[in-house]
């Protein structure tokens, strides 16, 4: 991957980790925007939203990684998709103490299968560059 791509790529990723924040933070304090009633307007827009928003960002971590991954028993898992799972989980276990939120599993339940997702379709590009 060339170095012009993989700054693309980078930046992209960090637009999007910080829209990403952005609706976090307005969830967290009870604000709404423009984006909540358009995905509101969605059947399972929510849990579209959680597949699509951290779906992208594992793909964007592991492209720009390289693909770097760590061995857990069997399994090989890419750092860029682990971490995106950490930070999801820790965002989704602390809704339990924002008066605003909703404990939901089945929207960490939508990351897990945006990441698994992402996941494999880093690895098919990341094949297909490499």
């Amino acid at each position: 991957m060339s170095s012009k791509v993989k700054s693309l790529i980078w930046l992209a990723t960090l637009a999007l980790m910080g829209l990403i924040a952005w609706v976090i933070y307005l969830a967290d304090t009870g604000q709404s925007s423009i984006f909540f009633s358009l995905v509101r307007q969605l059947p399972y827009g929510d849990k579209l939203g959680h597949f699509a928003l951290f779906g992208l960002l594992t793909l964007g971590l592991n492209l720009v990684t390289g693909g770097r991954s760590w061995c857990c028993g069997p399994l090989n898992l890419y750092w860029g998709a682990t971490l995106v799972f950490v930070v999801a989980a820790l965002e989704e276990l602390s809704q339990a103490w924002f008066p605003n939120r909703t404990l939901d599993i089945t929207d960490l339940m939508a990351d897990v299968v945006g990441i698994l997702v992402f996941s494999w379709l880093s690895r098919a590009l990341l094949r297909r560059v490499g």
